[in-house]
């Protein structure tokens, strides 16, 4: 939530943010994250404002946009790093049990962790350009539907706020389901050729 001033400004760099998450979110994938935490974050942290507290709600946004890139850079690499992990652990476990009772060793268990965390790290690169692709062509289409509707409609009351709704589709406008498959796609397949053969940025 932010004062309908900082409107446009705010939804040309959510355009870009979009842009760069949409064609080369595989590539600069730790920026990718800070930048839809920092969205998220200032998000929550602006909308316990009042309407009418604008320095208010210009600090809570920064503020808590630099807590949610924060979480959500570090969180990511932790979480999908010990589900790999425990995910080698069941393995262990499970295919243990076929061998013999008991627990498995020590040595074993620990040796199918790693493996399951770098497995999951590797093979997390298709699932990371089409999220980044497809979630990027999504605020892409936001931000350039905000900044279009902004240009119709040049005067606002005072007071006035705008509310980002980044999971809602737009009333009345059929064409943006198939516009947002066709940008995602495009954008997967510019990341596959041309980032994506590149290494994830950690």
């Amino acid at each position: 939530m932010l004062p309908h001033s900082y409107e446009v400004p705010a939804a040309l760099l959510l355009a870009l943010a979009g842009a760069l998450s949409c064609f080369a979110g595989y590539r600069l994938f730790k920026l990718t994250l800070a930048i839809y935490g920092f969205i998220f974050g200032a998000m929550l942290a602006s909308s316990t404002m009042g309407v009418s507290n604008t320095t208010g709600m210009i600090v809570a946004a920064i503020i808590g946009g630099a807590i949610g890139a924060l979480i959500l850079v570090f969180a990511y690499f932790i979480g999908i790093g010990l589900a790999g992990a425990g995910l080698g652990a069941l393995v262990a476990h499970v295919g243990w049990s076929y061998v013999r009772p008991g627990d498995p060793p020590v040595a074993l268990l620990v040796a199918l962790a790693i493996l399951g965390a770098v497995g999951a790290m590797a093979l997390q690169r298709y699932v990371i350009v089409l999220a980044t692709a497809f979630a990027g062509a999504w605020l892409t289409l936001i931000a350039g539907l905000t900044i279009a509707d902004r240009a119709v409609e040049r005067s606002s009351r005072v007071g006035d706020v705008w509310i980002l709704y980044p999971t809602s589709a737009p009333a009345g406008r059929p064409w943006v389901p198939i516009a947002w498959i066709v940008l995602g796609v495009v954008g997967t397949i510019v990341q596959l050729g041309l980032t994506g053969r590149r290494s994830v940025r950690l």
